[in-house]
């Protein structure tokens, strides 16, 4: 790697992050096209079913890309999907040289990409910040390589670890730690809490703003305990809710689950032992529905099932610089003592929010 490829290259990863939140389940990619040492066009994906950051660094270009070289973050896809295939592009504006951070593993690319790219001339160049590249697109890559779907655990806490309090207000962190985890919303393909969230808080589970994006609302409700009422049962027409329960119950309170499915809420029976459900059958389910990242907003109970059975990749937790004491209900710290597995942070990013820290990583649990 020489440091031109690298500077080239983090400068299209940086436009690659910019298409987060926007391009889910499809990865973000950015792309850089060079002549002469100097940049003459660039471009990201910036939404879900949009023009690939190829295709937009090719119409941004100021100047002909004809023998130049192309710097993206991704493997060119080679077939047609939404959009025409990246690689009759690069070819058609005769690009001389690609230089591709990390392959795509998804069957119809998969290194076919890059054959076609050499088979007309082309000069591939791989690897070249790598690493950067797999950790900004880690949710795609696992789902395109394995089918199984990305699992994000997030909640905001007090210093003194507590996810709610007794008095009226409602919210724990400020307003940009709020914007923040919307933004991690719209990542999203399916949003999981327990019900006694639900009972609690009686959320809505949107990303706000959407942008188009309409994440499935997911309840874990082994007994249907969910009021008719509430907020996601009166909304099932603007955004889709699927209420997780044991096929058990559904025969023992038939008339209960009629009137979630006459809201127009689906209702999904998975296995359950001593009346907790099946998360591994669920998380199958999930992936087979074509949910790649699935975010996990449960409270204490439901965070740390996910973290003592490995179920989980990511974590983001938002810190208010604030002790709760007596005034504070739920502690995740409980809970989370009794843990018997380690759990290593690998490659931490804390962030500033306002008065708030976020604390976001992947997780590796031994």
């Amino acid at each position: 790697m020489n440091r031109a490829d690298e500077k080239f290259m983090q400068i299209a990863l940086k436009l690659a992050g910019r298409g987060v939140g926007s391009v889910e389940p499809n990865p973000a990619v950015g792309c850089v096209i060079v002549k002469s040492n100097k940049i003459i066009g660039k471009g990201f994906h910036k939404k879900f079913g949009g023009q690939h950051a190829e295709i937009n660094a090719l119409k941004n270009c100021k100047k002909s890309p004809r023998g130049a070289t192309m710097f993206v973050t991704l493997e060119p896809c080679c077939h047609f999907g939404k959009t025409p295939p990246c690689t009759n592009a690069i070819i058609k504006a005769g690009i001389k040289k690609v230089v591709a951070a990390t392959k795509d593993p998804t069957k119809k690319v998969n290194g076919k990409g890059f054959k076609i790219l050499k088979k007309a001339g082309i000069k591939v160049i791989t690897g070249i910040c790598k690493k950067e590249a797999e950790l900004l697109n880690a949710p795609f890559l696992k789902f395109a390589a394995t089918g199984k779907c990305w699992v994000i655990l997030k909640w905001a806490q007090s210093a003194d670890g507590f996810l709610s309090r007794k008095d009226n207000k409602r919210w724990i962190t400020g307003s940009k730690s709020r914007e923040d985890a919307h933004r991690l919303r719209r990542r999203a393909q399916g949003i999981l809490v327990g019900i006694n969230t639900v009972i609690a808080d009686d959320p809505l589970l949107t990303a706000r703003p959407s942008r188009g994006r309409r994440p499935v609302r997911i309840v874990l409700d082994s007994f249907l305990k969910i009021p008719l009422d509430c907020k996601l049962l009166t909304t099932t027409k603007k955004m889709p809710t699927l209420i997780v329960t044991s096929r058990r119950t559904i025969k023992s309170k038939s008339r209960k689950a009629k009137e979630i499915v006459d809201k127009d809420a689906e209702l999904l029976a998975v296995p359950a032992k001593e009346g907790k459900l099946d998360m591994k059958f669920l998380l199958k389910e999930l992936a087979n529905r074509g949910i790649a990242q699935l975010l996990v907003e449960g409270g204490a109970k439901v965070i740390t099932s996910f973290l003592k059975q490995k179920l989980a990749d990511e974590i983001c937790i938002y810190i208010a610089p604030k002790t709760l004491g007596r005034q504070g209900t739920v502690n995740i710290s409980r809970p989370m003592a009794k843990l018997t597995k380690k759990i290593e942070l690998r490659y931490a990013d804390t962030k500033r929010l306002g008065d708030d820290i976020r604390i976001k990583d992947l997780l590796k649990i031994q």
